[in-house]
């Protein structure tokens, strides 16, 4: 067992350290694909758009395959495409193969939270569940600053270490993880469709999902620009931006570790609006400091609140219908992954139109009071038992 923990730890790292790889890389892939500022943010969108599209249908879909195979296929796509992408010789290929890195992602990470049910005791699932979220967590404070050193040697160095990890990974799930093929009992027969249709019926959902997906655009709205704000504001080369991104990942590293404890001691209610609170007037000082260390101090609350606030409303979700679990987990997931598209698309637009981080700052602070209001109206906070007996009986 502890293999296939830290298997699964492994592979969260390696997708977690892709999905925002190019953020320190957008001042360097600009330059070499001659490509304008508003249209740098789509190469961080592209594989979330990839990742969004496909999460929808990858996830009930495989409901009814044996997990392995599909963890085989979706491993073996993401580290083909991930590796091409350090081939890339344009923007538009380099979009391309982003988009395929996602989809492979899409079809990779619901298999890894739907087989540890499976696959462990009762009593070790929430500490495996925990390990498995602090690959994410680590990706953010280990792999992104490793990629920046990787490439200060040269910008491709990255996409081939990870998709090499990869493809070693995928050969580790061959030959560690047991099929999974699915009893007959354990299928169901409500068609994909339709299981959103139920879920989203309900008024509570609905706002939730907007919350969340107004929570994921502002953060990543503001991530998706850091590099570059860096760079140009304080001049920062590739490798020093890695430094400061290890600092700001051990902060989400923080807030995912600690994060239990707050909410044990404080209350669910209380510690995402506190979070929130937070996260908006540290975005809208963000674009006013005046040195790097001033930045990573208020950016890493911003990171640690991340890290708490970011398993407290998976947990809020998850609990709307214990019955479609992993229909809500592809549903959370893709709507992560397009407000990071449209996050970072946006993010492009205001940082070339306004000429600095100052509006993507404004834009961020307000997707995050935005989805606090979404959360107060939905009533999810107080009453989330209602929830659940509202939508499995509808």
């Amino acid at each position: 067992m502890n293999k296939l923990t830290a298997l699964f730890f492994v592979i969260m790292f390696l997708i977690g350290t892709d999905t925002f790889i190019i953020s320190p890389l957008i001042p360097t892939l600009q330059h070499l694909f001659h490509i304008q500022t508003e249209y740098a943010g789509w190469m961080v969108g592209a594989y979330a758009l990839g990742y969004a599209i496909f999460a929808l249908i990858a996830g009930p879909l495989s409901d009814g395959w044996d997990r392995k195979k599909v963890l085989l296929f979706g491993m073996a796509c993401f580290s083909v495409s991930t590796i091409l992408c350090g081939s890339a010789f344009s923007f538009w290929s380099m979009f391309l193969f982003r988009v395929m890195a996602g989809f492979g992602a899409a079809f990779t990470t619901p298999q890894v939270w739907a087989s540890i049910p499976t696959l462990f005791p009762a009593q070790k699932i929430p500490k495996v569940f925990g390990i498995v979220m602090a690959g994410l967590a680590s990706a953010q404070a280990f792999g992104m600053p490793i990629g920046g050193l990787l490439a200060a040697t040269h910008w491709s160095y990255p996409f081939y270490t990870i998709g090499a990890f990869s493809l070693l990974t995928t050969v580790a799930i061959f030959f560690t993880m047991p099929a999974m093929r699915p009893n007959q009992e354990q299928k169901t027969t409500m068609p994909i469709f339709k299981r959103y249709v139920l879920l989203l019926s309900s008024r509570m959902a609905r706002r939730s999902f907007l919350a969340h997906l107004l929570f994921q655009c502002g953060f990543m709205a503001a991530f998706a620009f850091i590099g570059k704000w860096m760079t140009d504001r304080f001049e920062l080369s590739v490798d020093h931006v890695g430094f400061v991104m290890f600092f700001l990942g051990l902060g989400n590293m923080v807030g995912s570790i600690g994060g239990a404890h707050l909410i044990k001691l404080l209350g669910r209610f209380t510690t995402l609006v506190i979070g929130f609170v937070v996260s908006i007037v540290c975005f809208l000082i963000l674009p006013h400091l005046s040195s790097v260390s001033a930045f990573e101090g208020v950016y890493f609350f911003v990171f640690t609140n991340m890290g708490i606030s970011f398993p407290l409303i998976m947990e809020l979700l998850t609990s709307l219908n214990p019955t479609i679990r992993g229909t809500i987990t592809s549903m959370a997931n893709s709507a992560m992954y397009a407000a990071t598209t449209l996050g970072s698309w946006i993010a492009g637009l205001l940082y070339a139109t306004f000429n600095g981080f100052t509006a993507v700052g404004i834009f961020a602070a307000l997707c995050i009071t935005g989805s606090l209001i979404a959360f107060f109206s939905s009533g999810i906070l107080p009453v989330q038992e209602n929830t659940k007996k509202e939508l499995v009986g509808s």
